[in-house]
């Protein structure tokens, strides 16, 4: 059965039960979260314990611990010994401290009172620690012929936690793991990458991120950048030298075009005596004609 559902299963029983004995339960069921190796400290919720209170704690059905105003804690081991040397309680609140928390300890803790009719109720999750996510390149994936990049963000032995690929603040993808597994992967496929590509690893409470930071599992975006430029820059330089070549080409076409029309026309009879015609008009039109004096 999943956690949660037993959780849950767990509280209405009690609440249940609770409530047909008669004793009355403070608000809601409180929550606390931890990560593994940090100490937690559950409150009572009673601000100071009367002469001759007992204060008991209980970790689901085990009694664990019992306090009175002054006097010396009890601490029991009827929870499979799980708590030995890691609690303290406070003799004035009657607040219960766990040190060095393990996953194991999380769970449904009660407090009650023999002089109130009133308990407590606290729901404590104590997270593992979350590795850093590991980077790599998919070589199953990847090949020297492709300009693109397939990249992987893996974790081992996590639960509870949601793997992401993130662009700056923006998630691109993400996988959330319930249940421990050997290895879980999260897959990414890119044509370049930069620095603000990240992965990131977290729960309700803690994040580990890993940059994207080595370059030699994927092209820059500066050096894609930069090849573009190159192959622009080399198309160019091509269309230019087309252009010149064709330009060239028309021009000496049309300079050949002009000299074979004009060999056509100097060998043409009806051009020659076209031009003599032209000419002898022209010289007509050039004589000068002046006036003779008459003799008397």
């Amino acid at each position: 059965m999943p956690k949660n559902i037993y959780m849950t299963w767990t509280v209405y029983f009690l609440l249940v039960v609770l409530l047909e004995s008669g004793v009355f339960v403070a608000d809601a069921v409180k929550s606390e979260s931890v990560t593994e190796g940090e100490s937690v400290s559950l409150n009572s919720s009673f601000t100071q314990i009367h002469r001759d209170e007992e204060i008991e704690w209980r970790f689901a059905e085990f009694l664990i611990a019992k306090v009175k105003k002054n006097k010396e804690s009890k601490f029991y081991n009827t929870a499979a010994g799980r708590f030995r040397d890691r609690l303290k309680l406070d003799h004035q609140t009657g607040s219960l401290t766990i040190i060095n928390s393990r996953t194991t300890d999380s769970g449904l803790y009660t407090v009650s009172s023999s002089e109130r009719d009133m308990i407590n109720m606290i729901n404590l999750t104590v997270y593992a620690r979350l590795p850093v996510p590991v980077i790599s390149s998919n070589s199953s994936l990847n090949s020297s012929s492709s300009s693109s990049c397939s990249l992987v963000c893996s974790a081992v032995n996590v639960s509870h936690v949601t793997l992401s690929w993130f662009k700056g603040n923006s998630v691109l993808s993400s996988i959330s793991v319930s249940d421990l597994s050997s290895r879980s992967d999260l897959l990414l496929h890119l044509e370049c990458v930069d620095d603000s590509y990240s992965c990131v690893l977290n729960n309700p409470i803690r994040n580990q991120t890993q940059h994207l930071n080595n370059t030699q599992l994927c092209h820059t975006c500066a050096a894609v950048s930069r090849t573009v430029l190159i192959s622009a820059a080399a198309a160019g330089s091509l269309l230019i030298v087309a252009a010149v070549g064709i330009f060239c080409i028309c021009r000496k076409h049309t300079n050949t075009h002009r000299e074979e029309t004009r060999a056509e026309e100097i060998t043409d009879p009806t051009f020659n005596r076209r031009n003599r015609n032209k000419s002898r008009a022209t010289e007509e039109d050039n004589v000068e004609y002046t006036s003779v004096p008459h003799e008397s």
